[in-house]
């Protein structure tokens, strides 16, 4: 029946090439909702679509679960809170469970897409990551295969069937699969250097301070920000306070200068800006919940 009908029929394309599981309902309630090592982030349905001739899809209530598409060659759209954006090779967007969203190929140059219905009793609290907000709208995405990779290896263990063995290996892949896009310059370290996001590239400015007592003007001056905007900014992205931020990178320095040198406590404080070695041990107890004298006797083998 696949074979006869074109296009997109009650949103679900047709068309020569097509692959796509979805994961029975009664599957995912017995054998997923109910596994604490299953439930917080799972595969809901997973498909690869080549030359997408006529894919067009329009949800009034969005899906249950979150929505990643990966346009690998062509083009395509999408409308999402009353936005459209268009979409081309190497582009990749996620769409949020419970929000009407449309979406279409190209007619004169049609998409393939690999896409992943995700979902799991996280996924609000994933949603809510700023770094996630940021690719609800489309991101281009560079990939060395391994996207496709990953999709190969959960689509193949769910071809073999719904088995525990086969659900927790292809949901497993799935964070690794989701990490590849979201935190898609993390893998791949040249292009760090080059990324234009205020935050990441102030995070790289403390790493190669982290010897010297850098100020939040000094950080913020260098991100070309005031310091409420830049703060702001910082703490929406990571969670915290830039010199919170910066003091955590301090004391993680401090503690592989624990384990693996025999430098004094003093010479580890002065080595990473600190000149009072007992404001030094005040700042890492505060961070590790130990001094780190009681630090270096309890790790050391």
């Amino acid at each position: 029946m696949d074979e006869i009908k074109q296009g997109s029929h009650k949103n679900i394309w047709y068309g020569v090439g097509r692959q796509r599981i979805e994961i029975p309902r009664p599957v995912i309630k017995s054998n997923v909702v109910n596994n604490p090592l299953l439930n917080a982030l799972y595969i809901a349905s997973l498909g690869f679509y080549p030359k997408a001739k006529g894919h067009f899809t329009k949800r009034r209530h969005g899906l249950h679960e979150n929505f990643l598409f990966y346009c690998v060659d062509g083009y395509g759209w999408y409308e999402i809170n009353g936005e459209k954006y268009e979409v081309g090779p190497n582009e990749f967007f996620i769409l949020p469970q419970n929000v009407e969203h449309a979406y279409a190929s190209a007619t004169h140059d049609p998409w393939s897409i690999y896409w992943v219905h995700f979902g799991g009793i996280t996924l609000p609290d994933l949603n809510n990551l700023h770094t996630v907000k940021e690719h609800f709208k489309p991101r281009h995405i560079k990939d060395n295969g391994e996207a496709v990779t990953v999709f190969n290896k959960m689509y193949k263990a769910l071809e073999l069937g719904y088995s525990l063995d086969n659900l927790l290996f292809a949901n497993l892949c799935l964070s690794q699969f989701l990490s590849l896009f979201i935190y898609n310059s993390r893998h791949h370290p040249a292009s760090i250097a080059t990324k234009t996001d205020s935050v990441d590239n102030a995070i790289l400015y403390m790493q190669e301070h982290i010897t010297d007592m850098l100020t939040l003007k000094d950080i913020s001056s260098y991100s070309n920000y005031s310091v409420s905007r830049f703060s702001n900014l910082f703490k929406q992205k990571t969670g915290y306070a830039p010199m919170d931020y910066f003091m955590q990178m301090k004391i993680q320095q401090a503690c592989q200068q624990l384990d693996f040198t025999d430098k004094s406590i003093k010479e580890i404080a002065l080595t990473l800006g600190f000149d009072d070695p007992y404001y030094f041990s005040k700042r890492f107890k505060q961070v590790t919940g130990m001094p780190p004298i009681k630090y270096r006797s309890v790790n050391k083998d």
